[in-house]
């Protein structure tokens, strides 16, 4: 299977590639792993940063290292919903280590694991900068904050339901 941007993500890609001089397009790895990562099904396969490589005109090693450094990108295969829970100093001292044991209990998975049905990934993840809002998780593009084993409940029942439908 040969791996290409659609045409409109590839408009994206060039746009975002445009915003930095000729021999910077370095400088474009987020945005773009980020438009690969939704392009291909939520996560970066080798041959996936290897065609990002490509388009940058960098080493395929130079699109590793970026995309296994940040945990906002997965390097395997992850379910429909992603509870990215916080587990640096300020969220562990408001419960984060109990929320993710509970997680992992309630959905008979462990961290970095899909539930069967593939609905459900547990990741641990550093600092999400919601300190305040401790325990909390990242789903997609929002917060979930000061999380209870309530809240867990209510939001895996909410989100099994819109599975449903």
């Amino acid at each position: 299977m040969s791996i290409k941007f659609s045409e409109e993500k590839l408009n994206e890609v060039k746009e975002l590639i445009s915003h930095y001089p000729e021999g910077k397009q370095k400088s474009a790895i987020l945005p773009v792993l980020h438009v690969a990562q939704d392009e291909f099904g939520g996560w970066l396969d080798v041959p996936v940063m290897d065609y990002v490589a490509e388009l940058l005109n960098i080493l395929p090693i130079e699109v590793y290292e970026v995309a296994t450094f940040y945990s906002m990108y997965n390097m395997k295969p992850v379910g429909k919903h992603l509870f990215e829970v916080c587990r640096t100093g300020p969220c562990m001292l408001n419960g984060s280590d109990q929320i993710i044991d509970y997680i992992k209990e309630k959905l008979g998975i462990s961290e970095g694991e899909t539930t069967t049905d593939g609905l459900f990934t547990l990741k641990p993840v550093e600092c999400l900068g919601a300190c305040g809002y401790a325990p909390m998780m990242q789903l997609g593009k929002t917060y979930r904050e000061h999380l209870t084993k309530e809240k867990v409940d209510k939001l895996i029942e909410e989100l099994r339901g819109q599975a449903k439908n």
